[in-house]
């Protein structure tokens, strides 16, 4: 939710409107789907990545407002926590060296953000979840001053009418409650944007559905919370708890979490914005002054603000987005599912193995959709999140297989071409996609990076957990500044 909200209260006059004007913003964009001319003629992309603070001992440090004053750059924002920041870069084209282009460019951006961070005794860490956070940290009192903040934990506690529990039981046990929205801000993700026409969104959404798992399981680096080792990609379970406005009973009857994988394939990016409206009831009910239907018979483009606001507290994995720019309007796909981090080239190669294969599978003859079940895609995205390189995935014709063999022998190959596709040189393709195969053959993320490190410090350097943490996190920031993709990052 990427806007500015200065309303606490909201009356059932503003639900009643707002639910008025969400339905009057769909009928409008079915009209625009069957006949607007939308821009996909060069598919743009975009990222976004969310940024830890942390002090000189490794602690979260609760600045980002003085600090992004500091760096005075639009590229940043606030996140949902204190110690957080976010990061986007400027769209491009990633043909030719368009990777090159933005690593340059978010290398650049962040060595700027550093230096300010610096002058608050802060420096920045691109992680999943910062692993030196405490329950402590993660209160209500430590959110960002941004009132849309106050609002939006205002309206999920409220929703559910009681304390959120987070339960993840993986290589160790977390059960504890929360009386506010905080723990989300532990969750710090990489965020890909590709631009669409209308008529192939529906194949792009769906492959990016069915390699959600592929991607968590090849990225995965977010083993700690709460000084606990958990899943591999722990953000996952975090964040579909720490949102859920659903009581127990609720659940029970089937009511669907506002973060969701979704149910069933689709066919159209309409059944995403029709399903948000049906299933979801507003959280944010502020209307625009726009009349959407007047503007579109006038000859103009719609802002749908209603629609798009409403799309923006429906956390789907992979969301749809509509968007005007230039005066054009354009439609693409959020791909959420990724943590933040370890450097810069990791997470350009997770953006070139998550793009490449995206397209190879959205234009493949015979769709990965019309041979996995959408129920075996879900099962896969949180079987990796368990498990990372670990896990062991079902996939078609091939059945129940290792992740890093699925990777390596089937969709390496598939990305190869897809990039090729977009027009990426060999040598930029050929230099990501290695990245994604060394990781894959030496067994070695980010995930497995941090617990490695945190084991060898407690038995051989007899640290205890919490120290051990903050040790890990330490050398974790000073191997991030080299820019070497972790699998090469040297072990105690």
């Amino acid at each position: 939710m990427g806007r500015d909200v200065s309303q606490g209260a909201f009356t059932r006059e503003d639900r009643v409107r707002y639910r008025h004007k969400v339905r009057r913003c769909l009928d409008v964009f079915a009209l625009m789907l069957d006949d607007f001319g939308f821009d996909a003629d060069r598919p743009m992309t975009g990222l976004e990545i969310e940024l830890n603070l942390v002090d000189s001992a490794a602690e979260p440090a609760m600045r980002n407002e003085e600090i992004l004053a500091d760096i005075a750059d639009p590229l940043f924002q606030t996140e949902l926590g204190q110690f957080n920041l976010e990061l986007n870069a400027e769209p491009r084209l990633i043909e030719g060296t368009g990777f090159a282009d933005y690593e340059d460019d978010l290398r650049s951006s962040l060595a700027r953000a550093d230096e300010r961070a610096a002058r608050s005794d802060a420096k920045i860490v691109l992680v999943g979840i910062l692993p030196t956070l405490t329950e402590g940290h993660l209160v209500e009192d430590n959110l960002s001053t941004n009132e849309r903040y106050r609002v939006l934990n205002d309206q999920i506690v409220g929703a559910r009418g009681e304390d959120i529990e987070l339960d993840i039981r993986g290589v160790e046990q977390l059960r504890t409650h929360t009386d506010s929205i905080a723990p989300e801000a532990a969750c710090t993700s990489l965020q890909f944007h590709l631009q669409v026409a209308p008529d192939s969104f529906a194949d792009y959404w769906n492959a990016s559905q069915a390699i959600a798992g592929v991607q968590v399981a090849v990225g995965a680096n977010s083993p700690f919370l709460y000084g606990r080792q958990l899943w591999a990609e722990t953000r996952i379970a975090l964040f579909e708890q720490a949102t859920d406005t659903r009581p127990d009973e609720l659940k029970a009857q089937g009511v669907r979490p506002r973060v969701w994988f979704g149910e069933r394939w689709i066919t159209s990016i309409f059944d995403l914005f029709e399903e948000n409206v049906r299933y979801f009831p507003p959280l944010l009910p502020i209307c625009e002054d726009e009349d959407p239907v007047e503007v579109l018979h006038a000859g103009g483009v719609p802002q749908l603000g209603e629609l798009r606001l409403h799309n923006g507290t429906v956390y789907r994995w992979n969301r749809p987005v509509y968007d005007i720019m230039n005066g054009r309007p354009h439609l693409r796909v959020e791909n959420r599912v990724l943590p933040a981090g370890p450097t810069v080239v990791d997470m350009l190669a997770n953006a070139a193995f998550y793009f490449g294969l995206a397209r190879g599978l959205a234009e493949s003859d015979r769709p990965i959709w019309s041979q996995l079940t959408f129920s075996s895609a879900e099962e896969n995205f949180h079987a990796a999140a368990r498990r990372g390189l670990e896990a062991v995935l079902h996939w078609p014709q091939l059945g129940d297989v290792p992740v890093t063999k699925l990777v390596l022998d089937e969709l390496l190959p598939t990305a190869a071409a897809g990039l090729d596709g977009f027009g990426v040189t060999a040598a930029q393709r050929d230099r990501l996609l290695g990245i994604i195969e060394q990781r894959c053959r030496t067994g070695r993320n980010g995930a497995v990076w941090q617990t490695e490190t945190v084991w060898a410090a407690e038995r051989h350097q007899g640290m205890d957990r919490a120290a051990a943490l903050h040790h890990m996190v330490q050398r974790y920031a000073e191997l991030q500044r080299t820019n070497e993709p972790v699998h090469t990052w040297p072990l105690p």
